[in-house]
């Protein structure tokens, strides 16, 4: 199912980003992203609860690692991914057979207008897969109904940018070239655009959640093996990719010259490590 397929879509220019570029960057480095999330996504998993038997609606699930982890979690139970990007769903699908998982389910679905069976999920959980609705009051909403009563949900998304190493330290060595991006604002659908934790209880509440808790977690992330590695890896991020692609070609090698300088003191004999800084919100429907 490509994204002209996609029936019900409330944000076209998501749709778009994550079934061209976006999407095809998160193919081409699947099992890095998996690392970076190595030592985040248990807190989620801890959050979350999911216990056999339950039924786990996954949002934003990419290429289906934390889809598999519930399905693994939930045993007899099943595990329903969605996404916006047929690449990263037939990621997915491919992972949940090699890996024997029968019990698991992908659909390609905007969460904000797609209509879940009522009360049908007894867990919903996102590892940074709503910060990008076009509506989070309605998004959610949305989301609790297809929660049975008492249901539990469990979410990461980024605080503010500069309270993320990975992206305040590059964000720095580019700012000192070019103008950065107004996404990093958080102003709309975006990474940060549920930075402010105030933000965040005032939406779940008018969406009709109960017992918010909205918490910071702060771990380390392994972006690569060397410098060389991961200044390859940078150099193709979204954001980061535009803005060398913007400069002359001698602005563009100051760039990646200051950029290789900046992770190399974050190169480690383990690798590279810049800290990241999330929110881990739970919530009852």
């Amino acid at each position: 199912m490509s994204h002209n397929e996609l029936t019900s879509v409330a944000n076209p220019e998501q749709a778009k980003a994550w079934n061209e570029g976006d999407g095809r960057h998160w193919v081409a480095h699947r099992d890095r992203y998996d690392q970076m999330m190595q030592r985040i996504s248990p807190h989620l998993f801890e959050a979350a609860a999911i216990a056999p038997g339950d039924h786990v609606l996954d949002i934003g699930c990419g290429s289906g690692q934390t889809t598999c982890m519930a399905a693994r979690s939930t045993q007899n139970g099943q595990a329903l991914g969605i996404d916006l990007s047929a690449p990263l769903l037939e990621q997915a699908r491919h992972r949940a057979e090699s890996e024997n998982l029968g019990n698991t389910r992908f659909e390609q679905a905007d969460a904000q207008v797609h209509p879940f069976a009522a009360a049908s999920v007894d867990a919903v959980i996102s590892r940074f897969g709503v910060m990008f609705f076009n509506d989070p009051v309605a998004a959610f909403t949305n989301i609790g109904r297809a929660t049975r009563p008492g249901g539990r949900l469990a979410f990461l998304c980024w605080r503010k940018p500069l309270e993320n190493e990975w992206i305040a330290e590059l964000g720095a060595v580019l700012a000192s070239f070019v103008p950065l991006p107004g996404s990093l604002a958080g102003d709309g659908p975006g990474p940060f655009s549920l930075a402010a934790s105030s933000r965040i209880t005032d939406l779940l509440h008018t969406a009709g959640y109960t017992q918010i808790s909205v918490d910071p977690v702060d771990e380390p992330m392994r972006l690569g093996d060397n410098v060389n590695d991961v200044l390859g890896f940078v150099a193709q991020m979204g954001p980061v990719s535009s803005l060398l692609d913007k400069a002359d070609e001698t602005t563009r090698a100051k760039m990646l010259d200051a950029l290789r300088e900046r992770l190399a003191s974050h190169e480690t004999a383990a690798g590279v490590f810049l800290r990241s800084a999330a929110w881990l919100v739970t919530a009852r429907w």
